[in-house]
């Protein structure tokens, strides 16, 4: 009777290099579907993976099949109902669509479904924040934003397949073979000399030449049995991740929650900022982040009153912009903090307010900001908050202004305004 072990680190019906070169394979489907899955998700659901589809079309493998022509007679397994010569019905509702269900129909009635799989809630995250990074992030005195980076940390003897050290694994099967064989090894050369001996010496000593090259044939046999590789045998490279020196840096969360504000613009404010916390919190360690709600006061809140306070009221945008230059003098000071902010509003804003708040970016922020994005999250016109920072944007390389008209742009526009700048 023969046994198997599995001796996989996976679990039953589970391959996690499999896993990694089906997403690598398929990265740009994925992407997609990801993209699509943030404007489907509510602003509290980020704990959970997502449920991904590829069209069957895609994940096809190439064959080599025969070419079209010529006369073919071929037996179907399970055919028992049809003869050479019959005339086969195409299926009802096929071709055109005429059936009553939601599908799409093939021209022959038959077709596959979607391909459909779970990725977890870091897979989902990987893909999402991936090829993006804070802007123009520079070093200063001190350091607290902890960065990783994997590093070779010599070999172990568990792993996956894919990072198995070959060249370590055949030394250690020659170290093992020439422990287990030397002593067999050396006693198949004394007795092979011992024989040579007998052979020229008297015929009566025939029993002993045939014992002798029986121990001979066994201890052969013996080293032949020895694996040339064993499971013990096999080393993995081994990788650990190291800190690396990086900066520390705040972000800026300015949102108008002013009444002009509806609750659908303000939903698409709050998804934008959903994704840039969780960006923030994925990608770094210990960046600070300072949440700032404003209508004609504004006011630092904490996560939670940020996202769901219904405090609501005038529009006066500068009161934001006079707090966040007054909390980076108090807390941040320039030579130690990279400074960022991401700005929300629907553009609304007092007329004579506008320039004031141009004046401040102009004179104050800017000029201590890595990084200052304006987002305007409006279907009409824009608004004259929007024309007096389009002034701004061919003078500051650290300026970027981006329109949300829709929760379909949120994603696209997100990586526009945090994409690497080698990506």
């Amino acid at each position: 009777m023969a046994q198997f072990i599995d001796r996989r680190l996976n679990g039953k019906n589970k391959s996690a290099v499999n896993r990694q070169r089906f997403l690598r394979r398929h990265k740009e489907k994925i992407k997609e579907s990801v993209a699509d899955a943030v404007n489907r998700r509510s602003i509290t659901n980020t704990d959970t993976g997502e449920d991904v589809s590829i069209p069957a079309k895609d994940i096809k493998e190439p064959l080599f099949h025969q070419g079209k022509g010529g006369l073919k007679e071929r037996v179907h397994p399970g055919n028992d109902q049809f003869i050479t010569g019959d005339k086969i019905e195409r299926p009802k509702g096929g071709g055109q669509g005429g059936g009553a269900g939601e599908g799409d129909a093939s021209p022959d009635g038959e077709g596959e479904d979607e391909f459909v799989f779970q990725i977890s809630k870091d897979e989902y995250l990987d893909i999402l924040f991936e090829d993006l990074e804070l802007p123009n992030l520079e070093k200063n005195q001190i350091n607290r934003i902890t960065e990783w980076k994997s590093h070779r940390a010599g070999y172990q003897t568990a792993g996956v397949p894919s990072n198995i050290a070959i060249v370590r694994s055949l030394q250690q099967s020659l170290a093992r073979r020439t422990a287990m064989n030397a002593g067999k090894k050396r006693l198949v050369n004394e007795l092979e000399e011992e024989l040579e001996r007998i052979k020229n010496s008297e015929p009566a000593q025939l029993l002993e030449e045939k014992r002798i090259k029986a121990e001979i044939q066994e201890l052969r046999d013996k080293i032949n049995r020895v694996p040339f590789i064993d499971t013990f045998d096999l080393r993995f490279k081994n990788y650990e991740k190291r800190p690396i020196p990086s900066s520390q840096a705040v972000m800026f969360c300015l949102m108008d929650v002013s009444g002009s504000m509806d609750q659908a613009t303000k939903d698409i404010a709050k998804r934008f900022y959903v994704l840039l916390y969780l960006f923030l919190t994925r990608t770094y360690e210990n960046v600070d982040v300072v949440f700032i709600r404003h209508h004609t006061q504004a006011k630092e809140v904490d996560e939670h009153e940020f996202f769901y306070s219904q405090e609501t009221g005038g529009t006066i945008v500068s009161s934001a912009l006079k707090l966040m230059d007054d909390i980076v003098k108090e807390r941040y000071p320039l030579d130690q903090w990279n400074i960022y902010a991401a700005q929300a509003s629907d553009g609304d804003n007092w007329a004579d307010d506008s320039p004031r708040c141009r004046e401040l970016l102009v004179e104050r922020l800017l000029p201590s900001c890595q990084y200052y994005s304006y987002i305007e999250i409006t279907k009409r016109s824009h608004q004259t908050l929007w024309h007096e920072y389009e002034k701004l944007a061919s003078g500051f390389d650290n300026f970027a202004m981006k329109n949300i008209r829709s929760v379909e742009d949120i994603f696209p526009v997100f990586r526009e305004l945090f994409k690497k700048e080698t990506a």
